[in-house]
């Protein structure tokens, strides 16, 4: 089966698109779960003070208030060049807050950004796709538990699973998961160039060390570093994890 991408679109730049951001804890236990939480409220806050909109779309929390991952929707403008740099992993050294000995622990976490592809650049077969609906375990009232609105979908050919339980309607739910799963797809076809489906094969970056792109460390010291270029900020870490972004992207 051919995978229907236009291909025309591959040589414009995405940069202006609205993105979804997606973030996974990783390699830590508690810690990078309470990590996960911690870079979803730095995009967060970021994105509020910049005046975007900030659109959850799917959470899946622990017992304890952190997340396992949740995935967002940024509206605004060049948003996409603004976070792409954010792909990858993202390692935090502090003292666990979960430490009855006050121990320092290294958690990991994953930043997925991809832009909002349109439904015309990527359409899909219906038979390709198996679509669950469930109840949503999110805000929006009463009927929100009572009524399966959130929904699952799953690519069939390539496993790839894109779900929403962010809007009170079935039907608005289906439409950003679709989005979602758009996204995923085109992302797959651009980093594996490929002619079909049945060659889609996603590549896992492990969550864990020799992985990160950043380094946020709040003990012994403070300093954030780039692992790609090896740039380093002192003392602004707790500036940059309260969302003020532009430090380090020199906006």
């Amino acid at each position: 089966m051919v995978l229907n991408i236009n291909k025309d679109k591959y040589s414009i730049p995405f940069d202006s698109r609205n993105i979804t951001l997606s973030v996974y804890a990783g390699a830590g236990g508690r810690d990078a779960e309470d990590w996960a939480l911690m870079l979803l409220r730095m995009y967060q806050r970021y994105a509020e003070k910049k005046g975007w909109k900030f659109i959850l779309l799917d959470k899946k929390e622990n017992e304890f208030g952190g997340i396992k991952h949740a995935i967002v929707e940024i509206i605004g403008k060049n948003i996409y060049q603004i976070f792409k740099n954010e792909n990858g992993v993202h390692r935090l050294v502090r003292i666990s807050p979960f430490s009855a000995a006050k121990l320092r622990h290294t958690s990991f976490a994953l930043i997925e950004v991809l832009p909002m592809i349109e439904a015309k650049e990527l359409p899909l077969d219906e038979n390709d796709l198996e679509i669950e609906t469930f109840r949503s375990s999110g805000p929006g009232g009463q009927n929100v538990n009572k009524v399966e609105t959130a929904v699952r979908i799953t690519h069939k050919p390539t496993g790839i699973v894109a779900s929403c339980q962010a809007e009170r309607l079935q039907s608005r739910n289906k439409e950003k998961a679709m989005a979602i799963l758009r996204t995923k797809l085109h992302q797959l076809a651009e980093q594996e160039k490929v002619k079909t489906l049945a060659e889609l094969k996603g590549k896992k970056i492990k969550i864990e060390w020799g992985s990160q792109i950043r380094s946020y460390v709040l003990h012994p010291y403070k300093i954030i570093r780039d692992e790609k270029t090896g740039k380093k900020w002192s003392n602004i870490v707790e500036d940059v994890l309260a969302g003020n972004l532009d430090l380090i992207y020199n906006i």
